[in-house]
């Protein structure tokens, strides 16, 4: 069977589409989107759980998804496309493997929108108590959908400012962090090695469940790739991004678990209560530190909604514009996919109305179902990446902007440690459910996925 060709500029499946973000808007949603709602809300547990060796879990994390991003990027700087994994498991292993991968990841970022939605509802809600969640969810949904519809040049600006606002923060927060495990800073003790001793409490078990709390903090990076086909120079821009993507995670994930468990006892009730970064600012007597994070998570998580309303949106339209979806998803005017846009919103706001109506079965079902796709995802980008390099070494050499290191030793070993997370999961009840959930949903797309391409095959 031949190869298919390799393209130059951003794939047939985007040519509809505008290119109006700048390198600048580009370079700030690389640096930001490192910096999810993730890190802040869900890294106290984590701890909890780990102890000081939570340290350890974001490094090991850490390089997988160094490992990730640099194949994701080997092939999408190759490759531009706003189908991104999803267009490139389909050039590398076949349709249904596209149709799988881009299908389930839509659905895991429209609800993703709903879920940081309600989160920045709540957060309001405290301030104004009184006010309904569904409204200010409702509100939040207009103003991104709003946004993404208008033109892609908005989307990148709202990113531009949210990503310079969560980069000052968490640098802020790093700063002043480092100054007091230092001992410089005025009116606070250094703690010095105090808190590290016990350095794994709960054993071996506590180490799995906070490498398992930071796998799926790292959920986002991949929207960098997906925009990267809207930009001026997508392969200039796919190449920056993924090359300071080892200092990113360094720096914004590991250098501030290292400074929280330094700063403060693991085992404070309000690392969980409060959340890591209000119990570390309170430990240096940070007057309205509970207010302050409670202003860079509603950044944080507004951010999000907007980044996974964008990438929902292109996923879809890639997916529909290679034939495998409803072709109205298809439709772009103004440079933009609005009814792809409109439909991920809505998706969005259903599971808002789920989460009130029905919490318990299907909400929690939907949860489930979605608790391990970024497994999933990585796991086709490793595959795909196998087999392209090597398409990509006879055809087209001078494509490989971006190598993947030690290929390809390198891209078996981050296949086997995904393949260890999925037996950890497997071994921990309260992520159990979700990989067997996600699980259904995937055999399932790839059913569906492989029924249509056989059904193409033979039209």
């Amino acid at each position: 069977m031949p190869s298919t060709p390799v393209e130059t500029r951003p794939t047939a499946d985007d040519v509809s589409l505008s290119h109006g973000l700048k390198q600048r808007h580009l370079s700030m949603i690389a640096l930001g989107g490192v910096i999810g709602a993730g890190l802040f809300v869900g890294s106290g547990a984590g701890i909890a759980a780990a102890g000081p060796s939570i340290v350890l879990a974001y490094t090991l994390s850490g390089l997988l998804v160094m490992l990730v991003m640099r194949m994701l990027g080997e092939m999408s700087a190759a490759y531009p496309s706003s189908g991104s994994f999803s267009a490139h498991a389909e050039r590398a292993i076949g349709p249904w493997a596209g149709f799988t991968a881009g299908w389930s990841f839509w659905v895991l970022l429209c609800t993703a929108v709903g879920l940081e939605g309600i989160g920045a509802a709540k957060i309001v809600t405290g301030w104004l108590p009184g006010t309904p969640e569904w409204a200010w969810v409702a509100l939040f949904m207009v103003v991104f959908c709003g946004t993404n519809l208008a033109a892609v040049k908005n989307f990148g600006e709202f990113e531009f400012w949210f990503a310079a606002l969560k980069v000052g923060a968490i640098t802020l927060f790093l700063a002043l962090g480092v100054l007091a495990v230092a001992g410089v800073l005025p009116g606070t003790d250094s703690p010095g090695t105090s808190h590290l001793t016990d350095f794994m409490p709960h054993g071996g078990e506590g180490l799995v469940i906070g490498l398992l709390a930071s796998v799926f903090a790292y959920g986002g990076l991949e929207t960098v790739t997906i925009a990267a086909a809207e930009s001026e120079n997508p392969v200039k821009g796919v190449a920056s991004a993924v090359r300071t993507a080892m200092w990113r995670i360094a720096l914004f994930y590991i250098g501030s678990m290292a400074v929280i468990v330094t700063l403060v006892p693991w085992d404070s009730p309000a690392v969980v209560e409060d959340g890591p970064y209000v119990a570390a600012l309170d430990r240096l007597d940070i007057p309205g530190a509970d207010q302050l994070m409670n202003i860079v998570i509603l950044v944080a998580l507004l951010s999000a909604m907007n980044a996974n309303i964008y990438g929902a949106s292109r996923i879809g339209y890639s997916l529909v514009r290679r034939g495998q979806g409803p072709k109205a998803l298809g439709r772009v005017s103004g440079g933009v996919p609005r009814i792809a846009v409109l439909a991920s919103s809505v998706f969005g706001f259903l599971c808002v109305l789920l989460s009130y109506w029905r919490p318990d079965d299907v909400f929690a079902w939907l949860l489930n179902m979605i608790g391990a796709v970024i497994l999933v995802v990585w796991i086709f980008i490793a595959v795909s990446q196998l087999r392209l390099r090597r398409r990509l070494e006879r055809e087209a050499p001078e494509r490989l902007v971006v190598r993947m290191w030690a290929f390809p030793w390198l891209t078996w070993v981050a296949l086997a440690g995904m393949a260890a997370v999925f037996v950890l999961m497997a071994r921990e009840p309260g992520t159990r459910v979700q990989l067997y959930s996600t699980g259904g949903m995937t055999l399932a797309l790839a059913a569906v996925g492989y029924a249509w391409q056989r059904a193409r095959a033979r039209s």
